[in-house]
């Protein structure tokens, strides 16, 4: 459990006190003097920047382990995913993007495990940064414009079309790559077993 793995892990328990915060009446609806919906937005934005900073000291410090490798993208769908729920139940989001958007979270993950079962390792692409960031930025949009900051209100939603429309074409980039690296290994598996074929009858 390094630094890394260590910060993914905090990052899956900050999930549970965002939704706390959301979802709990607050006196005043405020906690500590400050408004709960700033609060909340504190704490997705500092559960998010520890998604950068986890990938960042993996790579610096070369702590790049499995279990990393496969704690963050579930920190990232569990964190993401709580978020949109709970704005869809603020009535803050229309539930049919959301549904859409986690709906791809999981064909992507179906899709990765079947990969992984044929030894296929599928690499992050641009867009699936773009996704991400887009993501965190409708996210905080919709949480400020809910009652500290009204006017941003309207630049959650216009990001919130950004992020679907990302999914579905990240989602569609994911699947055109996986077709495409299986039937490489396939190719390869049927030149290795034409040559062993080849060596055998040589051998006779």
């Amino acid at each position: 459990m390094n630094l890394p793995n260590s910060l993914t892990v905090a990052r899956m328990f900050l999930v549970p006190l965002l939704v706390v915060v959301l979802f709990t009446e607050f006196e005043g609806r405020r906690i500590l003097g400050m408004p709960k919906e700033l609060v909340g937005a504190a704490i997705f934005g500092l559960a998010s920047l520890t998604d950068w900073l986890d990938g960042y000291l993996a790579r610096r410090r070369r702590q790049i382990t499995w279990l990393g490798q496969m704690l963050d993208p579930i920190a990232d769908k569990l964190l993401t995913s709580a978020a949109f729920i709970s704005l869809v139940q603020l009535d803050l989001a229309p539930a049919w993007m959301v549904a859409v958007i986690i709906g791809r979270e999981f064909a992507i993950t179906a899709l990765r495990s079947l990969a992984y079962s044929k030894g296929i390792t599928i690499p992050a692409s641009p867009l699936g940064k773009v996704k991400m960031a887009s993501q965190v930025t409708a996210i905080l949009l919709l949480m400020l414009g809910w009652r500290p900051i009204p006017v941003l209100a309207p630049f959650g939603y216009a990001a919130l079309w950004v992020v679907m429309v990302a999914a579905i074409v990240s989602a569609v980039d994911y699947y055109r790559r996986f077709q495409t690296l299986l039937n490489a290994r396939v190719t390869d598996v049927n030149i290795a077993r034409e040559r062993r074929a080849g060596d055998r009858r040589s051998a006779r």
